[in-house]
């Protein structure tokens, strides 16, 4: 039923999400797993979705869509059934293009639904993230833009600067640099940075290696950018504050809340399995896409 499922979640009430980005649609599943329904359609009008890339679900059910109608960046909210609620266009021009597999982001680079507020990766603005209300205001910004030593190229600049921003249940944010440089970092809920970790391991030497100096370009819609590919894939934070990171290579890295790596995981499910999202149950099981496979994280 699902053209490809880049995120699955499940909200407090038992019942499954199901983002299919190629499918330009959202999907609910009944807690037991038999009965699914589409709950967006594709469109470019208001409750509809269009070029869809960013996807987040609040412990209530309530989502958030993040999608491109007309080449502008959009941001719709969502009932737990699917109604609409509010929406808003984002007005930075995008520059940053970041490439996984066939899949092309620019602007908003990922989107959390933080319940009250939207965390919302734009590092257009100067900032690593920003802080939404669900009118479009923006709250507040979080994050310094690191040195990349493309200074002079903003936009390969910016693009080394997208991340995945992440509400820590146990207080802060982390948010998780995905292209060069392999890093995250921890805010407290204030926004002042704790702490900043370089993500390393035996498992990525191959792959860092293997970074170019120079990042090829092409042009999209008129204009020339360059194409980045990141290397980490995915992030969550579970309940007790670990940061899970999925990696380019098939392999997934743990931290606890000091920021020190403690497990590194593979999946398996037919096969070896590469994880392009992850989130976390209200009961504490591992959700992962593709597959929309459930594991208990302490095995």
């Amino acid at each position: 039923m699902f053209e490809q499922p880049a995120d699955f979640q499940q909200a407090a009430g038992g019942v499954y999400y199901v983002f299919d980005r190629r499918g330009h649609a959202v999907w609910t599943v009944d807690s037991t797993g038999t009965t699914a329904r589409k709950a967006i359609e594709v469109g470019g009008e208001q409750g509809r979705i269009l070029e869809p890339y960013g996807f987040d679900v609040a412990r209530d059910g309530s989502f958030v869509v993040a999608d491109v109608p007309q080449r502008s960046d959009r941001i719709q909210l969502f009932s737990p059934t699917g109604e609409w609620k509010t929406g808003f266009f984002v007005t930075t021009s995008p520059v940053a293009r970041i490439t996984i597999g066939n899949v092309v982001l620019s602007g908003i680079g990922s989107i959390k639904h933080a319940g009250s507020a939207l965390l919302v990766s734009y590092p257009e603005t100067g900032s690593l993230f920003n802080e939404y209300s669900f009118t479009g205001a923006t709250t507040r910004s979080i994050g310094r833009l690191r040195a990349t030593g493309h200074e002079t190229e903003s936009d390969l600049h910016i693009a080394m600067n997208a991340g995945i921003p992440l509400l820590d249940p146990t207080g802060g944010y982390f948010f998780v640099f995905i292209t060069g440089q392999p890093m995250f970092r921890k805010y407290d809920p204030a926004g002042t940075l704790l702490f900043e970790r370089h993500i390393e391991g035996r498992e990525l030497d191959e792959l860092l290696e293997t970074q170019p100096a120079q990042w090829p370009r092409r042009v999209v819609a008129n204009r020339e950018m360059p194409i980045v590919t990141p290397v980490i894939r995915a992030a969550a934070v579970d309940a007790s504050g670990q940061l899970w990171l999925s990696l380019m290579v098939p392999f997934t890295y743990v931290y606890d809340r000091d920021g020190d790596k403690v497990r590194t995981v593979q999946f398996s499910a037919a096969g070896i399995l590469s994880p392009t999202s992850l989130s976390f149950s209200p009961g504490g099981q591992l959700l992962v896409t593709p597959g929309c496979y459930a594991f208990d994280p302490a095995r």
